[in-house]
């Protein structure tokens, strides 16, 4: 199915010349003169490189075809990730480079969303809030209660995030994935 210019936003998977895409940022132009476009910078789910790309009145883009599964990360040996189906219990091994970034906020036996090209797995997604304990960060002193005030902490996953002085080594702390910042403490 095509996708028309009008329709493109951020967030949507299109497919150009055969490659996945996501729509990561997009910016509607109407010039003074001519007509009016679409300047948007686009994520290939393949190799992860970003590229800007114009798209003109009548310009249309494919729908990829792209499945996204339920799966359980199981654990990473050296340069593989190893990822079970939770509905066949067939499992799969991924690279760095399918896996990307989100490797640092994952937990073995959490729950992920794999995406399919063709068959063939190219990027996984966490969930957007997780749940992760600090392993280390610097103590409290005496004065330390300023809100606005933060001190770096090194989750379980090795992640680094920025938190509140009055968070506590081996406290729980929810976590955004997708802006890597603390949301709460976990009660």
């Amino acid at each position: 199915m095509a996708i028309g210019m009008g329709e493109l936003k951020k967030g949507l998977k299109i497919e150009m010349e055969g490659v996945p895409y996501r729509i990561v940022e997009y910016q509607h132009v109407k010039p003074g003169k001519g007509a009016a476009f679409v300047r948007a910078k686009i994520k290939s789910f393949l190799d992860g490189r970003v590229i800007e790309k114009t798209f003109h009145a009548g310009d249309k883009c494919e729908e990829p075809n792209l499945v996204e599964k339920s799966m359980q990360y199981l654990y990473h040996d050296g340069d593989t990730y190893q990822f079970m189906d939770t509905e066949t219990y067939e499992q799969i091994a991924l690279n760095d480079s399918q896996v990307g970034e989100v490797s640092k906020w994952m937990l073995d036996g959490m729950g992920v969303q794999v995406l399919f090209h063709n068959d063939k797995a190219i990027s996984v997604d966490v969930p957007q809030i997780v749940e992760l304990k600090i392993t280390q960060t610097a103590p409290n002193f005496k004065g330390d209660t300023s809100s606005a005030s933060k001190k770096p902490a090194t989750l379980e996953t090795g992640a680094i995030v920025q938190i509140p002085f009055h968070v506590l080594e081996g406290e729980v702390i929810r976590v955004n994935t997708e802006t890597a910042e603390y949301v709460e403490k976990v009660k």
